[in-house]
């Protein structure tokens, strides 16, 4: 086996880790904290039904982003939807038998690689151009999206310009899944490619990436908008409540309530 493939094989696995463990560590840190203020953005629903729907709407076409910049939003959705689809169709390389719907979207996914630059693009435009963007954007934002590019750019190289071994690549990812080593294609390009997806995987937990986890704890968009009917308390008030003795007799927190 190849010092190469033996390398490259350590970094995966340490970007796995990583990854997993960092990401799982903030989903914990997330679940885990209380929010003490009743905050949904208004207009909000006002049934767990309907913060379901708000949710998928937020997920899947970004409906505040929409309502607040169509620019930003048409950048951001584009460069996203671009970028699932890139995602699900690299699956290839991790399952055997290939699934009939992996196949089927393998040329959208090809072509998806330009769509990907130009949401990238429009965004990284927007910290340059917009005065008031610019001013917020530190190093670490032009840095993630030049890394974002830099995997777009190889990638789309790869599938159109200098080729590579493409079964060669799949052995190796599916001997990382077995622990059983298979050699890697040393074509330049491509290890660029992996060693830029690597340090993704690797910096994402500490990035501002973890939106992608974050918004699904987003007090402004998970919670129902009823205040007047129940009252909301943070999670420490169980474990700590206020002795009676100390809470005025005209205080709100003495007033009978609903729920």
């Amino acid at each position: 086996m190849s010092i190469l493939t033996i390398a490259y094989a350590t970094l995966f696995y340490f970007a796995a880790f990583a990854f997993v463990i960092g990401v799982g560590r903030k989903i914990w840190i997330y679940a885990r904290t209380p929010a003490p203020l009743k905050i949904p953005t208004t207009p909000a629903p006002t049934t767990r039904l309907g913060v379901v729907g708000r949710m998928v709407r937020e997920i899947t076409v970004f409906e505040s982003l929409f309502k607040a910049n169509k620019w930003t939003w048409l950048f951001g959705w584009l460069f996203h939807f671009a970028l699932l689809l890139i995602l699900l169709r690299h699956l290839r390389y991790f399952i055997l038998p290939v699934w009939g719907w992996v196949v089927a979207i393998q040329p959208f996914g090809r072509y998806a690689a330009f769509v990907m630059l130009i949401g990238l693009a429009g965004l990284w435009g927007r910290r340059v151009f917009v005065d008031r963007v610019r001013y917020i954007s530190s190093p670490s934002d032009h840095l993630m999206l030049a890394l974002l590019a830099g995997i777009a750019i190889t990638g789309t190289l790869i599938s159109f310009v200098d080729h590579t071994n493409i079964l060669g690549v799949k052995m190796f990812f599916l001997g990382l899944l077995s622990f059983n080593l298979e050699p890697l294609p040393r074509d330049p390009l491509l290890l660029v490619h992996l060693g830029l997806v690597a340090t993704l995987l690797i910096v994402f937990p500490v990035s501002k990436l973890l939106h992608a986890p974050g918004v699904f704890f987003s007090p402004t968009r998970n919670q129902v908008d009823n205040p007047r009917e129940h009252r909301h308390t943070a999670g420490w008030t169980a474990e700590h409540p206020i002795p009676a003795s100390r809470v005025a007799p005209d205080s709100p927190t003495m007033q009978p309530t609903k729920g």
